[in-house]
């Protein structure tokens, strides 16, 4: 199941993103999306979990919980017709 992650530390990188939720089961893929122009996080991403169990459970332990003051969002992300993320560094890492 792909999760939509925001409002993660601007410190967290995708590697600190991958180890936190593996904690909560097996990680596919994890990353935050960047500007192509400049390279930084646009304040959102997503992880892919292969077992829809452990995913849910993560969206139930994690979502509105605060990391470092700011209240971070965990949801099953929602697919869009039509739409295609080729241009997101997301995924063209994973």
């Amino acid at each position: 199941m792909k999760l939509f992650i925001a409002g993660f530390p601007n410190d967290f990188d995708d590697a600190d993103l991958k180890e936190m939720f593996e904690l909560y089961g097996a990680v596919k893929s994890a990353g935050f999306v960047t500007d192509r122009a400049t390279g930084k996080s646009k304040g959102f991403g997503f992880i892919d979990m292969p077992d829809n169990m452990e995913a849910l459970e993560t969206i139930r332990v994690l979502h509105g919980t605060k990391m470092k003051g700011k209240q971070i969002t965990v949801q099953k992300a929602e697919e869009r017709p039509g739409n295609n993320r080729t241009g997101s560094s997301f995924n063209k890492r994973y």
